[in-house]
């Protein structure tokens, strides 16, 4: 009987063996070579190595030694570690059989697999931890396995395991400085960079490597129904970029309304999913993650397959690392739309003096001119009595237009005396303008709100005024303005001919410049309208 003792050539082969390990730092190749280790030093024809997954329950990646790559490919799926291989999984400890078909636990092997019948299993373990376990198969000679063979592999197994764990916090720490290097990266780009869509491209980019996925977009809201891709990364980005996705009716969507992140193993199990996409981007899996201020959501972070993983499934590590990326993106969104926000409220600021100036020079300077003109006529009542009324009326006539243009561009009625006797005088107006109807109601107006809802709510009353005219054939408008728990509410209704709402889109008949002057105060704007029932256009905005 052959000692269980190595023999000093085996011995020194397996310190070799040793060295060779230690000095390889890449997993996969370390894997490799520890099953070709194995085999050298046991003379079997065949070697495997199963590495353990996180749970502990099944392989996530199985080397092989002696099996060409025809063979390979017509056993087809690599074992999942059920039968003799998910006892040793189950069970740490060595294994050594005369013939695998004999055990009990044995499951037989699938069409196309090679014959194998001695067998020899061992534990990959370091300090208890289990790492994988390494199959030995076809000793050469056609004999058993020894016990000799089970303690070198034991010696090695264990020398494989220091290796292994090495190796992973190598890669660890590589992956962790890529990592932090692509962060450092989009901040640096966030303090010099002027264009959020460079920034998220960026983002795309840096997660589709570290992800290693297959494709990687950055989606952000286009209007109350849709989701718009802004940025891509990967396969097929070019043609998916720019794409609309329903809010209500895909992941991306429905992670955007939740605000939390989700992932999904498999993407035709999840009734979520927006079919019509994945398909076309040929996704397996897939992950979803939000991009949040304040728990307000801005945007959605998607990854579809994880190229390195066989079943293309995302980690919870890679969900992590998408959320540090996402608070960056985040914030680069939120601070554009805080420079867009500035720079429209100016824009509107400007207007505003703007239209004062003029309507001040209207009043003061124009008005005042064709009163002279006026007076000026009087003196010439004796000649030319029919040439005289002509120009008497034509100047009047004009003279009611220089102040209703006034009035239009800015009410000086409303910078003395605030918004309810301004919305009384432009509700007069309009009704003897045009003969319509118009009932107002704004007796809740005892204070004065600050001057931007002020002129705002003037504002949205008088372009809704004037697409009555323009658009509604109304014979009667109702208009509503009510102040209560901190909020100033105007509703605007008529009696019109209205309008599709999904076909006008945000800017028709100015709904878009009605749409930011709310939004840049914080509040909103609905709008419901049908040809049959006319138009509401209701606004809600807070009073600080």
């Amino acid at each position: 009987m052959e000692s269980a003792t190595p023999s000093e050539p085996r011995l020194r082969a397996l310190v070799e063996a040793g060295i060779a390990l230690a000095s390889e730092l890449s997993l996969d190749g370390l894997l490799q070579r520890l099953t070709e280790l194995a085999a050298e030093l046991t003379g079997a024809r065949y070697a495997a190595l199963g590495v353990i997954d996180a749970t502990g329950s099944r392989l996530e990646r199985f080397v092989t030694h002696g099996v060409d790559d025809a063979t390979r490919a017509a056993i087809g799926d690599l074992p999942q570690g059920r039968g003799i291989l998910g006892a040793l999984i189950t069970d740490a400890r060595p294994l050594r059989l005369h013939a695998i078909a004999d055990d009990a636990r044995s499951v037989g092997f699938p069409p196309n697999h090679p014959p194998m019948s001695a067998f020899l299993g061992v534990p990959v373990l370091l300090r208890g931890v289990a790492y994988g376990n390494l199959y030995l198969t076809e000793k050469e000679g056609g004999a058993d396995f020894t016990d000799a063979d089970q303690e070198l592999v034991g010696l090695l197994a264990t020398q494989a395991a220091v290796s292994i764990e090495n190796a992973r916090l190598y890669e660890s720490a590589t992956r962790w400085s890529r990592q932090l290097e692509s962060l450092m990266e989009v901040s640096s780009a966030m303090a010099r960079e002027t264009s959020v869509d460079r920034l998220l491209e960026l983002t795309a980019e840096r997660l589709h490597d570290l992800l290693e996925a297959r494709l990687v977009t950055v989606a952000l809201p286009a209007g109350p129904e849709q989701v718009r891709i802004v940025a891509a990364a990967g396969e097929q980005a070019d043609e998916v970029l720019g794409e609309l996705l329903p809010l209500h009716e895909s992941k991306t969507g429905r992670v955007f309304e939740r605000r939390r992140s989700e992932r999904v193993d498999s993407v035709l199990d999840d009734p979520e999913v927006d079919r019509v996409f994945t398909r076309r981007v040929d996704a397996r899996a897939g992950l979803w993650v939000p991009l949040l201020v304040q728990d307000r959501p801005l945007g959605v972070i998607s990854a579809y397959d994880k190229l390195s993983a066989p079943d293309a499934r995302f980690t919870d590590e890679d969900i992590r690392l998408a959320e540090t990326f996402a608070t960056r993106a985040a914030v680069a969104v939120e601070l554009s739309e805080r420079v867009e926000r500035d720079a429209l409220r100016r824009v509107v600021a400007a207007q505003e003096l703007e239209r004062q100036r003029l309507a001040r020079e209207l009043h003061d300077e124009t008005g005042q001119a064709l009163t002279s003109i006026l007076l000026g006529l009087k003196q010439l009542d004796g000649e030319s009595p029919q040439a005289v009324a002509a120009v008497r009326e034509l100047v009047v006539a004009t003279l009611q237009d220089v102040r209703r243009l006034a009035v239009e561009l800015r009410p000086k009625v409303l910078d003395d005396f605030g918004l309810l006797p301004a919305l009384e005088r432009l509700t007069q107006g309009f009704a003897e303008h045009t003969g319509i109807s118009v009932d107002l109601e704004a007796s809740a107006l005892t204070e004065r709100p600050p001057v931007e809802v002020e002129t705002a709510i003037y504002r949205i009353v008088q372009e809704s005024l004037t697409n009555v005219v323009k658009h509604a054939q109304a014979h009667s408008v109702s208009v509503v303005v009510t102040r209560s728990d901190g909020r100033i509410k105007a509703v605007i209704e008529d009696d019109g001919t209205g309008f599709e709402p999904e076909t006008i889109g945000d800017g028709g008949i100015g709904l878009l410049g009605m749409r930011e002057r709310i939004e840049l105060l914080d509040g909103s704007l609905t709008v419901e309208s049908s040809e049959r029932s006319g138009t509401t256009v209701a606004v809600e905005v807070p009073v600080h």
